[in-house]
């Protein structure tokens, strides 16, 4: 049964549509979705054939002529999401109906032959991956930091909210619990693989942690210098001599955007890991219970049956919720006519003691969504069997 909805409209190529199609099949993937059965992909014609209880989202290729551009302003009426689209050479103002021209559109860039930054769009826009974009460069400051500094400010530039130490901690901040405290709310670590990298406690600890919470790492690795075997399972990018152009960087301009390029594919795979990490201690819970799971809905709502019968739909959350997460599932809920209150479920472990008793504050002020920890799931749930 399908959950998900995408539509492609206007005037892209043959080639273009099929691309599109396949990266989204990928990137579903990791997720344990396919296309044709969870996911379903329409063209103009069947756009508005949609499933109205079912997360959807559009995009729209722009070209000389203007296609589908009834569908979309239908779609714009409707609230739904819709993406605006040109090539890396193409003007908005022409290539894009001067309708479709409220929302912000995505330029695709030329080296993004499978169109990873569109689909991931598309995906957030559904509710697969989440709106937050969030990168924490791991490095040495003493081998690396003109490297670190300028793939903090390409990742910002291209909607990365990216974590450095040297920028996002504030003087007098406890620096420690904020840095597990931004880890934790990461979609990718970046790390810096210079020769002394594991000669440090902190970097050690840094990715030692991020593996622990199946956060994906994409390693950049210094010319000359021999990995640690440890990492061997990560993404990797082996730098040569030309293309580091001091010895703390910065990197050549094309390889640097190429490993922006990965961090937008790995950050769906990341996500999904994450997701599916919390999605299976649930489960667990939920058996050892007595309770069972009975569907999952868009949005990667999980409808849970307690032995009295009641139906609770959970949220499994990646990341640390915060008011507006709280806000956007009880918006969900709302809107699919679930009833009960919903269920936030969310892995505490790293999150800053300030911020847990904030979210005890919010659960005990908000009435429309409740809020658990995945660690203590089954017991929680079994407190809701009343």
């Amino acid at each position: 049964m399908s959950v998900y909805e995408l539509a492609i409209l206007g005037s892209p190529t043959e080639k273009e549509r099929a691309v599109f199609a396949a990266t989204i099949g990928e990137m579903i993937a990791d997720f344990g979705l396919s296309v044709g059965t969870e996911v379903l992909l329409h063209d103009g014609q069947s756009a508005l054939k949609r499933d109205p209880r079912n997360a959807f989202a559009a995009v729209y290729f722009g070209g000389a002529k203007e296609v589908d551009v009834d569908v979309a302003n239908e779609l714009k009426a409707a609230s739904l999401p819709v993406i605006p689209t040109v090539d890396h050479s193409g003007d908005f103002a022409d290539a894009i109906p001067p309708s479709l021209q409220f929302a912000n559109g995505l330029r695709r860039r030329s080296d993004d032959t499978a169109l990873t930054e569109l689909s991931g769009a598309a995906l957030e826009c559904i509710g697969l991956l989440r709106a937050q974009r969030r990168v924490f460069v791991s490095y040495r400051r003493t081998e690396s930091r003109a490297a670190a500094l300028q793939l903090h400010d390409l990742l910002g530039s291209r909607g990365f909210d990216v974590f450095l130490d040297t920028h996002d901690i504030r003087p007098g901040e406890p620096f420690q619990d904020v840095l597990w405290h931004r880890l934790v709310d990461s979609d990718v670590v970046v790390m810096l693989d210079t020769p002394s990298y594991f000669a440090s406690r902190w970097t050690r600890q840094e990715i030692g942690r991020a593996r622990a919470k199946e956060i994906q790492v994409i390693r950049v690795i210094w010319p000359e210098h021999t990995p640690n075997r440890l990492m061997d399972m990560a993404e990797s990018v082996y730098l040569d001599s030309q293309e580091l152009l001091g010895p703390d960087g910065p990197i050549v301009d094309v390889t640097a955007d190429s490993i922006v390029l990965r961090v937008e594919r790995l950050r769906s795979m990341s996500i999904a890991a994450r997701y599916m990490s919390i999605t299976g201690k649930l489960r667990a819970d939920v058996e050892k219970i007595g309770a069972a799971v009975e569907a999952v809905g868009a949005h990667r709502a999980i409808a849970v049956r307690l032995l009295n019968e009641r139906l609770i739909w959970a949220y499994p959350i990646v990341g640390i919720p915060s008011a507006e997460t709280l806000n956007d599932v009880a918006t969900k809920a709302r809107k699919a006519e679930q009833g009960e209150v919903p269920v936030l479920v969310y892995d505490h472990i790293g999150i800053r003691d300030s911020w847990i008793a904030h979210l005890a504050w919010l659960d005990e002020q908000i009435k429309a969504v409740k809020t658990i920890r995945v660690s203590e799931a089954g017991w929680a749930l079994a407190g809701m069997d009343e």
